[in-house]
């Protein structure tokens, strides 16, 4: 109940302050980000030019990377901006979308996962196990692999890589290889919409935008959007994944602290 309570006022802190959230994200979903970190009470800047992105981060106050559709001049901006951000103490969040898929997506992962320091690495379970380098089949940009040893994955690549690492899926798991939570909010619509695994990893970013406990941010923007995710499931009416979709920025943009306060749900677990 005390970690509920602390990720609620988180919630009250992100409208407060409107943190600067910079992405460098992918052209797929970049308006869904976009629209889902203003609808927290974040500000967002989609700035992917190698020109600006190290005066960019700079002004920020998280930087949300995501390789969901890499080409040359976008990696060498990830790599800019992301070192910038360790210069400057901005925290830095990676969403390897589709990390096993290709060679030029895993290895860009796993170089960003070398070159930059992380506060987050936030992906889902096929994902991740091809970072830590255990067999998990990707389809596209979705996960295949079962939930079998997710836990045991996010806490030795946490410890390793001294970062959080949030894996996403029918439970999500939350790591900083000393703490780890289990959440249990959502619904398995979330699933069938592109982009919402962006969406929570814009919502991370917002988060750590208003603390340096990264664990902390993570269980906060996870969270956040599986409470969208139920919410906007039970209003759907005669609705479809379309309106499932515009209704998940509704409910963040009513989300509330009595909301995380009542529906979250958490359990957490020492390593």
């Amino acid at each position: 109940m005390e970690t509920l309570q602390t990720l609620a006022q988180m919630l009250t802190e992100v409208k407060s302050k409107k943190p600067l959230v910079h992405h460098i994200t992918n052209y797929v979903t970049v308006n869904d980000c976009a629209n889902i970190v203003l609808a927290l009470g974040g500000s967002p800047v989609m700035a992917d030019d190698e020109g600006e992105v190290a005066e960019m981060v700079g002004l920020a106050s998280a930087l949300v990377l995501n390789i969901g559709t890499l080409n040359e001049r976008t990696i060498r901006s990830m790599f800019a901006a992301g070192k910038r951000a360790n210069e400057k103490g901005v925290p830095v969040v990676l969403d390897p979308v589709g990390a096993g898929a290709t060679p030029l997506r895993t290895e860009t992962a796993g170089r960003l996962m070398k070159e930059v320091k992380l506060a987050v690495l936030r992906g889902n379970l096929s994902e991740i196990k091809t970072l830590y380098g255990a067999e998990g089949a990707t389809r596209g940009v979705d996960s295949t692999a079962d939930a079998s040893g997710a836990r045991e994955i996010a806490v030795e690549m946490a410890r390793k890589h001294r970062c959080v690492v949030a894996i996403t899926g029918a439970q999500d798991v939350v790591t900083d290889g000393k703490r780890t939570g289990f959440i249990d909010n959502g619904h398995p619509l979330l699933s069938q919409v592109t982009g919402t695994g962006c969406m929570a990893t814009s919502l991370v970013g917002c988060f750590c935008g208003v603390t340096r406990d990264s664990y902390l941010a993570a269980l906060a923007g996870i969270m956040a959007l599986g409470l969208a995710g139920e919410k906007a499931q039970a209003g759907l009416g005669d609705g479809g994944t379309g309106t499932f979709r515009i209704s998940l920025v509704d409910v963040i943009s009513r989300l509330e602290s009595c909301d995380v306060l009542k529906g979250g749900k958490l359990t957490e677990k020492d390593g």
